[in-house]
C-alpha cells in the first residue's frame, strides 16, 4: 500500500516566517532578561510589572488589569505579585467600590528600581534590535504587529480605577 502525500495546510515561505518570528522573539526576550538580571538584578518579569504600573494612572492596577497588560507570561501573576510585594516594589490593597477586586500599586521603592533598571532596558532595546533593522524595517513591523494585534483583538490596558 502506497502512502499518500499530505498537502501542508500552510505553506514553507509562511511557516518560515513564523517560526523566525518565533525564534527572534525568544531570543531577544532571553538576551534582555539575561542582561538586565546581571547588570541590575531584577529579572525582566519584574520589570515588566513595575512599568506597567509606574504608566498606569496613581501607579496601581487591578490585578486582572495587570494581567492583560503584562507583555510577558501571564502565568504565575499572583505568585510574581507576592515576589514583588516581599521586595517591597509592590503593595496590594482591596478595591474599595468591588470587596472582589485587588489592585496592585508600585511602592517608592519599586519606582526607584524601575528607573534603576530602565538604561539598562533601553540600552539592550536599542542594541539588540532597533540598530539591527533599518526604520523604514521598523515602521512595517509596527504595521504588522498592529494589523495582528487589531486582528487578535487586542485592546489598549484597561485603566480602571477602583
Amino acid at each position: 500500500m502506497r502512502a499518500m502525500a499530505v498537502k501542508p495546510l500552510i505553506d514553507q515561505e509562511s511557516m518560515a516566517a513564523w517560526t523566525g518570528f518565533l525564534r527572534v522573539h525568544a531570543a531577544l526576550v532571553d538576551v534582555l532578561g539575561r542582561e538586565l538580571e546581571h547588570e541590575t538584578g531584577l529579572p525582566l518579569s519584574w520589570y515588566d510589572v513595575l512599568a506597567q504600573l509606574a504608566a498606569a494612572p496613581d501607579g496601581r492596577l487591578r490585578m486582572q488589569d495587570l494581567a492583560t497588560a503584562v507583555v510577558l507570561s501571564k502565568s504565575g501573576l499572583t505568585r510574581l505579585v507576592d515576589r514583588l510585594e516581599a521586595a517591597g516594589f509592590v503593595e496590594r490593597a482591596s478595591c474599595p467600590s468591588d470587596r472582589r477586586g485587588t489592585y496592585a500599586h508600585l511602592t517608592p521603592t519599586g519606582a526607584k528600581a524601575l528607573e534603576a533598571a530602565r538604561p539598562t532596558h533601553h540600552r539592550g532595546i536599542e542594541e539588540h534590535f532597533v540598530n539591527l533593522v533599518s526604520e523604514r524595517d521598523l515602521a512595517a513591523l509596527r504595521r504588522v504587529t498592529d494589523k495582528l494585534g487589531d486582528a487578535l483583538g487586542l485592546t489598549p490596558v484597561p485603566r480602571e480605577r477602583c
